[in-house]
């Protein structure tokens, strides 16, 4: 292969490492099986994921995000309204996974334990964040905050569904996504409402101050 640095490596492999994960799991097998398939020294890729196992799914997630930011550009997104560009985003990372479903169930199944929450939870803000900038959102103030939260719930529980979904062309997950979008939109509209019709003390201006103090 040709030089990367070891966070190129990590994302130019991490695609691989998940086939692995398939049957091998998140561990030294999966990392064995793709040194010997890639030419990689096996001892660089010890280097590049130290922490293991949740390294190894960072990677991954990271890997997917930046594989849908070069192929949904914001040209593309802009032509469609605000649900469908988030719908969109989505299920481009459902179609990124789909036939690893299995190495997706070990992943969640690492999160979920006491020792990587914090870190599993950086991780789906991060990539609802980034869904939300392709989105062409830039909220600054609170608004920042709570469409990134949602966004993450919904991602988290739609891949939920999605991993034991076996229904012609993932269709459960697709009315799923559907309706949790639906209830989305909803919600915003009663926020924006409420929001305009408060008086005095503006909840928006002061969260906006938290993010981006003053002094």
């Amino acid at each position: 292969m040709q030089d990367y640095t070891l966070d190129e490596l990590r994302l130019e492999l991490a695609p691989q490492i998940a086939k692995a994960a398939v049957f091998d799991g998140w561990g030294k097998e999966a990392l064995t099986s793709v040194a010997q398939r890639s030419g990689v020294d096996p001892a660089v890729l010890d280097l590049a994921f130290p922490g293991g196992a949740m390294d190894m799914i960072a990677a991954w997630v990271a890997s997917v995000d930046d594989r849908m930011k070069r192929e949904l550009s914001a040209d593309i997104l802009q032509t469609m309204p605000i649900r469908e560009r988030i719908r969109a985003l989505v299920q481009f990372r459902l179609d990124a996974v789909e036939g690893l479903e299995e190495a997706l169930r070990r992943a969640l199944a690492i999160q979920a334990m006491p020792q990587n929450v914090n870190r599993a939870m950086k991780l789906g803000w991060s990539s609802a964040d980034v869904m939300w900038r392709l989105a062409g959102d830039n909220a600054t103030d609170y608004n920042h905050y709570t469409k990134r939260a949602t966004l993450a719930a919904i991602y988290g529980a739609t891949l939920s569904v999605f991993i034991s979904d076996e229904s012609e062309d993932k269709r459960e997950t697709r009315a799923f996504l559907d309706r949790r979008i639906e209830g989305v939109m909803r919600f915003e509209k009663f926020k924006g409402q409420l929001l305009r019709n408060r008086d005095g003390f503006s909840i928006s201006r002061f969260l906006g101050r938290l993010r981006y103090p003053t002094t």
